[in-house]
């Protein structure tokens, strides 16, 4: 009766209480200021990527150090991050020296980062998968 004459709704808060929990509101601007608060928490959200970093199992030293400085980067943005290993011709003999190279690599991050997938082979290319910590 009192919301019909106030020209409002009456808008049920928690139907669980006991009694029922009732106010008397513009429903409208309740749907449309739930709207925007939805919308900012959107707005404010971080969406983790994931970055792929490829490599050679022959890889150089200061080609190493460069790739160590962009998965750490990566690391402090909060991204996740794919390290990639390409074998080529008769790099495929030798699958040791890039399980050591990952393993060097998960070794030197162990503190920001951790494994979540462990290196594993398909085809020419090995795999692992880095997240922060």
């Amino acid at each position: 009766m009192a919301a019909e004459e106030a020209g409002l709704d009456l808008v049920e808060i928690s139907p669980n209480a006991q009694p029922p929990v009732v106010k008397i509101l513009d429903l409208g601007k309740l749907k449309y200021a739930n709207q925007k608060k939805a919308a900012e928490a959107r707005r404010h959200q971080k969406t983790i990527e994931i970055k792929e970093i490829k490599m050679r199992p022959n890889i150089d030293i200061h080609d190493y150090e460069v790739k160590m400085k962009a998965v750490r980067r990566f690391f402090e943005e909060g991204d996740k991050v794919k390290l990639t290993l390409r074998f080529r011709g008769r790099e495929m003999a030798h699958m040791e020296l890039g399980m050591q190279l990952l393993n060097r690599v998960r070794d030197e991050v162990a503190t920001i980062a951790k494994v979540e997938a462990e290196p594993k082979l398909e085809g020419r290319q090995m795999m692992m998968v880095l997240s922060p910590r």
